[in-house]
C-alpha cells in the first residue's frame, strides 16, 4: 500500500461523489448523452476520481497478487498418526501437491528390536487376498510382492484336545459358487466338530443376506450382540465354542458376547460368502511390518515429496478458529513443545485413545464435534504379543495356528505362529547365528493376562499352551524371551457402538478423520471385514474429501484411485435383491426380519 501514500485522503461520501462523476465521465466519453450534468461539480470532483480511481487499481493489483500466491503456496496440511490410514492420507496428500507433517508418537517405519537386539513386532498381521490398494501402492513404489509375501497358508485351530480343525488355502481347490465351494473345500478339515453342527451355520448366511439392506437394518444388527445373533440364528453351542468364538477373538479381538453382531458378519462374510478365495492368507517373508512394507512407503514420499515426518512427538491439542482447524500444538519425547500454525488441512488418523488425547486439549474441538467426543468415550482391547527363541526346531502341520478354549487363556484369544517357517532369512530372526525355532504368540483381549510377570506368561505358552498344540514343544528350551504389553491397542466393535465411531467427514470442512474404525458413509468400501485393508482405503478417502470440498484450494483437487474389492458373486446379490423386496412386503407387518427389530 505504499504506491498509496501520496494520494489525497478522501471521506467515503467524497469517493461516492467522485465515484459517480466518473461513472458519468465514462459515459459521455463512450458517447451517451449525459442530461444534468453539473460540469463544474465533476472538474471539482475529478482530482477526487483520479484518486480514487488509482485506489482501486492499486487494490486490484494487490489482490490479484495474492491470489496468485495464494494458488503458488502449497496447502499446508498436517497428517496425525501414522498407521495405515494416515499413510495413505499422507501419500494421496502429497502427490496433490501438499505440504505435509506427518505425526506419531513412534517413530514411523523403524523396527522394534528386544533388549538383546533380536527382531520383535507388536502383533503378527495377516495379508488377505482381497488388498488391491495395498498390493497397487507396494507395486508403485517398486516392491515385488513375491519379496515381501509367503504363499497363501493353512492355518490351524488347537484346543485341549488336540487339533481341532485347519483352514484350507481355498484357491488349491476347485473354484465353485459361494457359499458351495467353502463348504467343499473344508468339510474335510474339521476334526472333531460333526456335521450337524457344521450346518446349524445356515441361519448365520441368511442373516448375512440381511445385514445390509439399509442403513437402519445395519444399526440394528450392531445394538444386537452376535451371541445373541448367533442364538436367534440356530447355530449350534459347539459351532459357536469350538470354531466361531476362537475365530472372534483373533479376528475382532472379542468373545461374540461382547461384539456387534453387524461388524462381526462383515468379518465372517470373507468366510462365508464372499468369494471361495477371499479368505485366503498370507504372512510377511521378512522383517515386520513397519520396516517391510511402511518404511519404504515413507521414504518414497519423503525422497520424492519431501514429507515431513516427526516421530516421538505427541499431539496435544488443535486449535479452532472461524470452524476451521488453524493450528497443531505438539510435544515431543524429550519434553520440548511446538505448533504448527497456518494450517489448511487436518487429517485425524488415530484410535480412540489418541483421540481422547487430542481432545482433551482441545475443547473447542470437543464443543463443535459431537461425533469426536462419543468416538473419544470408546474403549480398546488390550494385546499382549510374546517372541520365544527356542533351542531346537520344531515341525509343525502349519505355520499360523490358533489357540482355543484353554483356561490358561483367561478368556483371551491366542495365536501362535511359527517365524521360522514363514520367514526364511533365519540370521535375521536371531540377530545372529539361529539356534531353533522362533514363535510369535499373541494374547487379545488380553485384560486378565496383563498383570502376570514375564515369567508367568513364558511358561503359560512354554509348560501349558504349546505343547497342548504340539507335543515337541515339551522337549525343546527357550534361551530368550521378550514380552510386551499393549492396553487399549486395538479398536473395539462393541454392540452400539456403530453411531459413537468417528465419521470421515466432520462438522469442521478442513478436519477428516481416517481409520479402519471411520465410518465411511456413502464412500464405503467392500473391505469393511479387512482391517488394515480398510484402514489403508479411509486414509486415501480423507484426502480425496479434503481435495473435493475446496479446502486445499482450486489447484489441489487432485483425487486419489480407490481400487474396490471384487464385487459379491451373482447368487449373493441375487438373494440380497430378493430378500430386500421380501422385507419391504413384510415391514407393513412389522415382520421384515426374524432377527432385529
Amino acid at each position: 500500500m505504499a504506491l498509496l501514500a501520496g494520494l489525497p485522503r478522501a471521506s467515503p461520501i467524497q469517493v461516492q461523489s467522485a465515484r459517480t462523476a466518473l461513472n458519468e465521465l465514462r459515459s459521455s466519453k463512450s458517447g451517451a448523452k449525459v442530461e444534468g450534468l453539473n460540469t463544474r461539480a465533476v472538474r471539482a470532483s475529478i482530482p477526487l476520481a483520479g484518486a480514487w480511481l488509482s485506489l482501486q487499481r492499486a487494490r486490484s493489483r494487490s489482490r490479484a497478487r495474492c491470489a496468485r500466491q495464494a494458488e503458488s503456496r502449497k496447502p499446508k496440511v498436517a497428517v496425525v498418526g501414522a498407521g495405515w490410514g494416515g499413510l495413505g492420507a499422507a501419500k494421496a496428500l502429497c502427490e496433490n501437491g501438499c505440504d505435509v507433517t506427518l505425526f506419531d508418537g513412534g517413530q514411523p517405519g523403524a523396527p522394534m528390536a528386544t533388549p538383546s537386539g533380536k527382531p520383535f513386532e507388536a502383533g503378527t498381521r495377516g495379508f488377505w487376498r482381497d488388498y488391491p490398494n495395498m498390493n497397487s501402492i507396494l507395486a508403485e513404489i517398486g516392491l515385488n510382492e513375491a519379496d515381501l509375501f509367503t504363499d497363501f497358508t493353512e492355518s490351524a485351530f488347537y484346543s485341549p484336545d488336540g487339533l481341532e480343525a485347519t483352514a484350507p488355502v481355498f484357491a488349491g481347490a476347485p473354484e465353485l459358487p459361494s457359499p458351495l465351494g467353502q463348504v467343499l473345500a473344508s468339510f474335510s478339515r474339521f476334526k472333531r466338530l460333526p456335521l450337524s453342527d457344521r450346518l446349524s451355520i445356515t441361519g448365520l448366511l441368511l442373516a448375512m443376506i440381511d445385514f445390509t439392506r439399509d442403513e437402519e437394518t445395519f444399526k440394528a444388527y450392531d445394538r444386537m450382540t452376535a451371541h445373541e445373533l448367533f442364538i436367534r440364528a440356530g447355530l449350534s453351542r459347539r459351532l459357536v465354542e469350538d470354531f466361531l468364538k476362537p475365530t472372534l477373538l483373533v479376528g475382532l479381538f472379542k468373545p461374540p458376547e461382547e461384539l456387534s453382531a453387524a461388524v462381526t458378519m462383515e468379518l465372517l462374510y470373507f468366510y462365508a460368502l464372499a468369494h471361495q478365495t477371499s479368505f485366503d492368507v498370507r504372512w510377511l517373508k521378512k522383517g515386520t511390518v513397519s520396516e517391510t512394507l511402511m518404511s519404504p512407503v515413507l521414504n518414497h514420499l519423503v525422497e520424492k515429496y519431501n514429507l515431513e515426518v516427526r516421530g516421538n512427538t505427541f499431539v496435544e491439542g488443535l486449535d479452532v478458529k472461524n470452524m476451521k482447524v488453524s493450528g497443531l500444538r505438539y510435544a515431543m519425547k524429550g519434553g520440548s513443545k511446538g505448533l504448527l500454525e497456518d494450517l489448511d488441512a487436518v487429517v485425524l488418523a488415530l484410535g480412540a485413545g489418541g483421540l481422547r488425547a487430542v481432545l482433551r486439549g482441545s475443547p473447542e474441538l470437543a464443543k463443535v464435534c459431537p461425533t469426536l467426543s462419543a468416538a473419544g468415550a470408546l474403549r480398546g482391547v488390550d494385546v499382549m504379543s510374546v517372541r520365544l527363541w527356542f533351542d531346537q526346531t520344531i515341525p509343525t502341520e502349519t505355520p499360523a495356528n490358533v489357540f482355543s478354549r484353554f483356561r490358561g487363556l483367561r478368556g483371551a484369544g491366542g495365536t501362535f505362529f511359527m517365524l521360522d517357517q514363514l520367514q526364511p532369512d533365519k540370521e535375521a530372526l536371531w540377530a545372529g547365528e539361529p539356534q531353533g525355532s522362533v514363535v510369535a504368540c499373541d494374547f487379545y483381549n488380553a485384560g486378565a493376562l496383563l498383570p502376570l510377570s514375564d515369567e508367568d506368561i513364558i511358561r503359560l505358552l512354554k509348560e501349558e499352551l504349546l505343547p497342548s498344540a504340539v507335543p515337541a514343544f515339551g522337549n525343546a528350551s527357550v534361551v530368550d524371551s521378550h514380552v510386551m504389553r499393549f492396553p487399549a491397542a486395538v479398536s473395539w466393535f462393541s454392540p452400539g457402538s456403530y453411531e459413537s465411531r468417528p465419521t470421515l467427514e466432520t462438522p469442521l470442512q478442513n478436519l477428516a478423520c481416517a481409520g479402519d474404525w471411520v465410518r465411511l458413509g456413502d464412500r464405503e468400501h467392500g473391505a469393511k471385514g479387512l482391517c488394515q485393508e480398510r484402514a489403508l482405503v479411509t486414509g486415501l478417502e480423507a484426502a480425496n474429501l479434503l481435495a473435493r470440498n475446496g479446502v486445499l484450494g482450486r489447484q489441489f483437487d487432485r483425487e486419489h484411485d480407490v481400487i474396490p474389492v471384487r464385487d459379491d458373486e451373482l447368487q449373493v446379490q441375487l438373494g440380497r435383491a430378493a430378500n430386500k423386496s421380501v422385507a419391504q412386503l413384510l415391514r407393513p407387518f412389522g415382520l421384515s426380519s426374524p432377527w432385529v427389530r
